[in-house]
């Protein structure tokens, strides 16, 4: 905030999110339809970006909750490279976290993050976002992998239409795109990422099983089921068993890299439709788990549009290119909204 502040922001003050930026709903409601989840943890930024509050808003995510949130509002969702926007003062020390931004643009994104990298960097020991002082240039792609992830089988129909229509207009445009059943290294990456979510889960059990023993001594009372439960479910694992799980993660960061020759980005649904009814869950974050896990940047853009509330279009780059993320982004934009 103090970056914020130094850089001419004004502050309006703290949105709501999920206990402990959690899956543990704190009763915001989505903006398109008051009886829809508004996705979280980043609830209350989402919301407020999307009903025109404000034009910018913090958020975190460690699995999804930049990503589905900026999906199911209906805004720009940008989960940067981890370490790339600083989180000193988040209390929050888990190694796929990210501080992200909801926004009402990709310009607006791509302000907030520079100026708070160019006053507090990024994250201890790294050299923070890299890019221009101002939005990158919009840069058509060559070639996209298209992921459909764990969460396709969980994607309704008019979502998987929406992306369909849109890889077929991409293609049109001259874009090639692979997939896994065209191309050998994206089926592989598809299957090595199958059990994301889990192996995320446990990265991040390990890594917050002290804070919430602290809290469980503290006032047990005061958590919530669904925060015990998380709690409990990795209370069994050990160093090893945690060093194993940060080798596999290694070694699909490592695989992802190696498709940065072969492919611009990749797209992907942001969620597997539109916000679901009901205030009692976030919604299914099976599409933002990979970006989380790989550590690489990812955007929402609301290209989408289900029964009357959005949808979000993922684009996903590799580590440290974040600006390229953004150009892609923007010519996608540009493209895919044009009359035609």
């Amino acid at each position: 905030m103090r970056a914020l502040r130094e850089a001419g922001a004004v502050i309006l003050g703290k949105t709501v999110t999920t206990e402990f930026a959690a899956s543990e709903p704190r009763g915001t409601r989505n903006p398109w339809n008051l009886a829809h989840t508004p996705g979280g943890s980043s609830s209350g930024s989402a919301a407020a970006v999307a009903c025109g509050i404000v034009s910018a808003a913090l958020g975190t995510q460690v699995i999804g909750s930049v990503i589905r949130p900026a999906s199911f509002c209906g805004c720009i969702g940008f989960k940067p490279s981890v370490n790339a926007i600083n989180r000193e003062g988040s209390h929050d020390y888990q190694s796929q976290s990210c501080t992200g931004i909801l926004a009402a643009s990709l310009q607006d994104a791509w302000q907030i993050a520079r100026e708070i990298v160019a006053r507090v960097g990024g994250d201890a020991g790294t050299p923070g976002l890299q890019g221009p002082d101002t939005m990158p240039a919009a840069v058509k792609p060559k070639r996209l992998a298209v992921l459909e992830t764990a969460g396709w089988p969980a994607a309704s129909a008019e979502a998987k239409q929406a992306l369909n229509d849109c890889l077929a207009r991409l293609k049109s445009f001259g874009i090639e795109m692979r997939t896994r059943h065209n191309d050998n290294q994206v089926a592989a990456l598809e299957t090595d990422l199958a059990d994301a979510a889990e192996l995320s889960h446990r990265c991040n059990g390990w890594e917050t099983r002290w804070f919430f023993h602290t809290m469980q001594e503290r006032d047990a009372g005061a958590l919530s089921r669904s925060i015990t439960e998380r709690a409990n479910r990795y209370e069994d694992m050990t160093l090893a068993d945690y060093r194993a799980s940060l080798e596999e993660r290694a070694r699909l960061r490592a695989a992802h890299a190696g498709l940065a020759a072969a492919c611009d980005a990749y797209v992907a649904l942001a969620a597997p439709s539109h916000a679901p009814e009901g205030l009692g869950s976030t919604g299914n974050p099976e599409f933002a788990v990979p970006a989380s896990l790989l550590g690489v940047p990812a955007l929402s853009l609301p290209l989408f549009e289900v029964d009357g509330m959005p949808l979000g279009l993922q684009v996903v780059g590799y580590r440290d290119r974040d600006a390229d993320v953004f150009s892609t982004a923007a010519w996608l934009t540009a493209a895919l909204t044009q009359a035609g």
